[in-house]
């Protein structure tokens, strides 16, 4: 597919990747999806980032809107091995997770100044306690905790002056799916900052309040169990409909029994030509 570069003001998909379950899944891994968001910092693009995994790919078939702000993602990382493992199955050999907390890890170990949207005042301030110490070459320019509500059209433009004057490269949005990914598309042409990165749990688990997956689960596609054992009265109807329901849909699309309409791809540059990480 042929990508149309567009008005650096505004990014729209970007680089390679599948079309899947009707969204667009970027093929990339830790390092060159660090790089490229890098990158477009740098240049003073905007755009936003959504970590997508089974979960909201299977969402996404009975929510219109959430399927749209996917496609108008710059980048739909895969948060997830099975989406990992697609990548591979449809010849994209150097595709690796992206996961959130490591994502958020990535940039900040590179500096650039981060706002925090999302959680609970004492989560953030806890969260913005550990970062601090950890990455002092990085400036945390603001956070905000949302009430837990939809917001109406006047606080959504105060939410947007309040970022817009702390000046930040990257929002750092933990609403948890898929109200962040709602959030980055209502919200990204009020706001200046770059780049806009949905992170789900990111901020609870680098807060120290919730405990993450083990990596051989993770690498093993299991982290949906761990997180299961972990929180089963909140997650076990969830994951009861999105395993099967991903396994089934991504099946009749394998078998040519489900279509989904074309993804457009355009706007934006290419995924970064830096090496990517094996």
């Amino acid at each position: 597919m042929t990508y149309q570069f567009g008005s650096p003001a505004r990014l729209g998909p970007s680089g390679p990747g599948i079309d899947l379950l009707g969204v667009r899944v970027s093929a990339l891994n830790l390092r060159s999806a660090c790089d490229t968001v890098h990158d477009a910092v740098r240049e003073g693009q905007r755009g936003y980032v959504c970590l997508c995994g089974a979960h909201g790919l299977v969402d996404s078939q009975s929510a219109p809107a959430l399927r749209i702000a996917y496609n108008k993602a710059f980048l739909n990382t895969p948060d997830g091995m099975p989406l990992v493992w697609e990548l591979h199955r449809q010849g994209h050999s150097d595709a690796g997770r992206v996961y959130g907390p490591d994502l958020m890890l990535g940039m900040f170990e590179r500096g650039l100044r981060h706002y925090l949207y999302g959680a609970s005042p004492a989560t953030l301030a806890r969260l913005e306690d550990r970062l601090k110490k950890r990455f002092p070459q990085a400036t945390i320019v603001g956070a905000y905790s949302p009430p837990f509500r939809a917001l109406t059209e006047q606080e959504d433009d105060d939410v947007a002056h309040r970022i817009n004057a702390a000046k930040p490269d990257i929002v750092w949005v933990g609403l948890g799916a898929p109200k962040q990914e709602l959030w980055m598309a209502r919200l990204r042409d009020r706001l200046h900052a770059p780049m806009l990165i949905g992170v789900g749990a990111a901020f609870d688990f680098h807060a120290g309040k919730k405990p993450q997956a083990p990596a051989i689960m993770q690498s093993l596609g299991l982290e949906w169990l761990f997180r299961l054992g972990s929180e089963p009265r909140r997650l076990w109807r969830r994951y009861l409909r999105v395993v099967p329901g991903y396994i089934g849909l991504l099946a009749l699309q394998r078998l040519g029994l489900r279509q989904y309409p074309a993804v457009t791809a355009v706007g934006g540059p290419r995924i970064s030509a830096r090496k990517k990480e094996k």
